[in-house]
């Protein structure tokens, strides 16, 4: 059962985060509740790459277990912005950013490595980038459907992404 929640889990995961970054930016959210969920993620993130690295030491697992490794330090990152006030803009946008963009470096990864669906891994990769270009078009200008649009992105992005692996492998 613990495996199979480590191989379905992050399909669950990942729309989720989203919806809570996209709430957390309208103001839904909380501070308090944002750093609880930046350090249970923290903690699921450091469970996940402990536990599943022995099945993650070749090929494109291999890759997806390293940005899991990162994330980890990334997810860190936000959970840090929250206790160090000279430092939060810096930490906070490494947390956001590192997870709009890691992910898109596996997807390219990815989609040159497997026989099919390589479109569907290209595709979750642009959204990415194009969600990340977005949000932070929008953050400068304050422009609130520009970021907020980015943030979509990146999560439909991601989502498609990673239901497909689970769908599929």
């Amino acid at each position: 059962m613990f495996r199979r929640s480590r191989e379905l889990g992050p399909a669950l995961l990942v729309p989720f985060a989203w919806t809570f970054v996209i709430a957390a930016h309208l103001g839904v959210v909380i501070p308090r509740t944002l750093f609880i969920a930046h350090v249970v993620m923290t903690v699921l993130l450091a469970g996940f790459a402990v536990t599943g690295r022995g099945d993650m030491r070749e090929g494109v697992l291999h890759v997806w277990w390293r940005i899991i490794a990162v994330g980890v330090f990334v997810t860190l990152a936000g959970v840090f912005s929250f206790r160090v006030d000279a430092a939060t803009l810096v930490l906070s946008g490494i947390a956001l950013g590192g997870w709009m963009l890691l992910p898109a470096a596996g997807f390219v990864y990815t989609g040159r490595r497997v026989a099919g669906g390589g479109w569907i891994y290209f595709s979750a990769a642009a959204a990415c980038l194009v969600g990340a270009s977005l949000y932070t078009i929008g953050l400068f200008e304050a422009v609130l459907p520009l970021w907020l649009a980015g943030l979509v992105c990146v999560g439909i992005g991601q989502t498609v992404g990673i239901l497909d692996a689970v769908l599929r492998y």
